[in-house]
């Protein structure tokens, strides 16, 4: 079984894959061992209902044959101590881990690797295809993945909770508002504005990102993924697939790259 730490701005998501299919996840604010006892105790109840999958052989030892740990906020030595405990075969992965897609930006070593990953995942789930990433997290980034699996670079704004955040912070009045599924344009109260103004600011910037790449890319196909896609899936009217944990399997994916034998091009 394959062991994903993804550690976020906000949150640690952890994963389990087994042959390619995620069989378990969690979330928390900070990682530790009992953590990891309950990811893999849940796997191995998952996996062992489905005992004709080869990640059952030699699961009774307590430790995930692989791992991969990504991190957003720079080293992660205490948490690579952690995971190093409980796996036989641990990857950091950091700006000279070697990827199985091209990168065409300019400063490799202060891309995201959470954007890096994402690219991962959707040629892997896209092969051959003009991909526009759309990550709807504590930042908002959409990213360009064209059909030779290279990644071309993107762009990064404030998230929605970030914008909703800096509404109430920066001003004497307005109140902490949140998402909301009701649609409109003008809010019969305040909280009302400010909810349909942080949504549709984030509905339309999206929709004009998308519009402006269909004039320039043919065959696009865009992915909505990130804690806060469910929000914008119906409002935004574009053929959309959502993925949710492409960066997970973008680093599953990474993950047996480097682990195989496969040619480190």
């Amino acid at each position: 079984m394959n062991l994903i730490v993804d550690i976020g701005n906000t949150r640690v998501k952890l994963a389990v894959f087994c042959d390619g299919t995620l069989v378990a996840q969690r979330s928390a604010e900070r990682l530790h061992p009992g953590l990891l006892e309950e990811l893999y105790a849940e796997a191995a109840g998952t996996v062992g209902a489905g005992a004709d999958c080869g990640c059952w052989i030699g699961m009774a030892s307590g430790r995930f044959a692989r791992a991969i740990i990504s991190s957003t906020r720079g080293t992660a030595a205490d948490l690579i101590t952690v995971v190093r405990g409980k796996s036989d075969f641990l990857l950091e992965f950091t700006p000279e881990t070697p990827v199985p897609v091209g990168n065409a930006y300019r400063t490799p070593q202060t891309l995201g690797r959470d954007r890096l990953a994402a690219a991962v995942g959707a040629v892997t789930l896209y092969p051959g295809r003009n991909v526009l990433i759309v990550d709807f997290g504590t930042a908002v980034t959409v990213d360009l993945v064209t059909s030779d699996g290279v990644y071309r670079g993107g762009c990064i704004s404030p998230g929605m909770q970030m914008r909703f955040k800096s509404l109430h912070d920066y001003t004497a009045r307005l109140p902490m508002c949140g998402p909301t599924e009701s649609v409109g344009l003008q809010g019969g109260t305040t909280e009302e504005a400010v909810q349909w103004g942080v949504m549709n600011s984030l509905s339309f910037e999206i929709e004009g990102y998308i519009g402006r790449m269909n004039e320039k890319i043919d065959d696009l196909c865009v992915i909505f993924t990130g804690g806060d896609a469910k929000f914008f899936a119906k409002r935004i009217k574009n053929t959309i697939f959502a993925s949710c944990n492409l960066v997970l399997s973008g680093l599953n994916r990474i993950l047996e790259y480097n682990a195989s034998e496969e040619p480190l091009d």
